[in-house]
């Protein structure tokens, strides 16, 4: 250390300025949250986005991971519009996080007017790619197969009522794929989360939903509600018994990411520490654990640039899609 250099450190630590130190020439200083970091989840409580936002959260805290809490803040309005608005809005903020559903994707297609273009977001990580799968009451002894339903749905007409979240969004897209494959139409019930969407299947108020894993689990394992189909290429390890679309010869496959993403123009710093931190978090065994038991798909860790790339094709797609079926079909208009 030459003699300049050493004045330096002795007067900062003379007059107790720290701040000195780390303005001084090769001090090199690693980015950290500096206050709480807001966790936006673009979802209601109790969903797949809640549940898993909160397990980041409690596996965060468990490990020490940051030295500021991560707040979990549901903001659900216009299917993901509020959560995608406030990020927006946040730009250049490196203390707020989102995670996400395919709202990601659909919701700036369709609700043009909102002034978001995901594309100016900073892609974090890709913590999983989640499935769906249709559900019914187990009350419905007449329905054991996806035949049985599809003569029970054509059977009440628009009597039959399809649970989702929200309009517009993967799961009004998936019930606009199956009313297409299958000819038939259906009414759709918007609410603001998957836990709802399950609660209200258990409690008979809809007739079925495409919920994802996690967020019906519960009730599956209780005796109240049981899957058809699954929308996935493969039968999941954690549903053996059920088979997919593909298997009986329809070819809707449909999945859904789970990604963490911040505002526009976070600062590089930043954007690392947050990608480091939920890299750490999916090799996690207890994220892998998770992803098996829910009937996630968390096999490839997929991060900035790489991110950004899986979005943009992600938001092409769903362009098609949303084309494929027609706007109206997914927002009941």
């Amino acid at each position: 250390m030459n003699i300049a250099r050493r004045g330096i450190l002795a007067l900062a630590g003379a007059l107790g300025i720290g701040a000195m130190i780390a303005s001084a020439p090769g001090v090199a200083q690693d980015w950290e949250p500096k206050k709480p970091v807001e966790f936006i989840i673009m979802a209601g409580t109790g969903g797949g986005a809640d549940q898993i936002a909160r397990l980041l959260q409690g596996l965060i805290e468990k490990k020490d991971l940051s030295p500021r809490p991560f707040i979990p803040i549901n903001k659900p309005g216009g299917s993901g519009a509020e959560a995608l608005r406030y990020l927006q809005d946040k730009a250049g903020d490196d203390h707020v996080v989102l995670v996400t559903l395919n709202s990601f994707y659909t919701t700036p297609i369709i609700q043009q007017d909102l002034g978001v273009d995901i594309s100016n977001f900073t892609p974090i990580g890709r913590m999983a790619l989640d499935t769906f799968l249709l559900w019914v009451n187990t009350d419905r002894e007449d329905i054991t197969d996806l035949d049985s339903y599809v003569d029970a749905v054509k059977a009440a007409g628009m009597e039959w009522k399809v649970g989702g979240t929200g309009s517009g969004q993967e799961d009004s897209i998936l019930t606009a794929m199956m009313e297409k494959e299958f000819g038939y139409e259906v009414t759709y019930i918007p609410f603001p989360g998957g836990g709802t969407v399950a609660k209200n299947l258990v409690g008979n108020h809809i007739d079925s939903t495409v919920n994802n894993p996690a967020e019906q689990n519960e009730f599956m394992r209780a005796g109240n509600t049981k899957p058809l189909v699954q929308f996935t290429p493969e039968r999941m390890q954690s549903y053996p018994d059920v088979p997919t679309a593909q298997e009986l010869g329809h070819d809707i496959v449909y999945f859904m990411q789970r990604s963490i993403n911040g505002p526009p123009d976070m600062s590089p710093e930043a954007r690392d520490w947050y990608i480091n931190l939920f890299k750490t978090l999916f090799e996690s065994e207890e994220w892998q654990t998770f992803c098996v038991e829910d009937g996630l798909t968390c096999d490839e860790w997929v991060a900035g640039d790489d991110l950004a790339a899986f979005h943009a094709e992600q938001g092409k797609r769903h362009q098609e899609l949303i084309e494929s079926v027609g706007a109206a079909a997914i927002t009941g208009e």
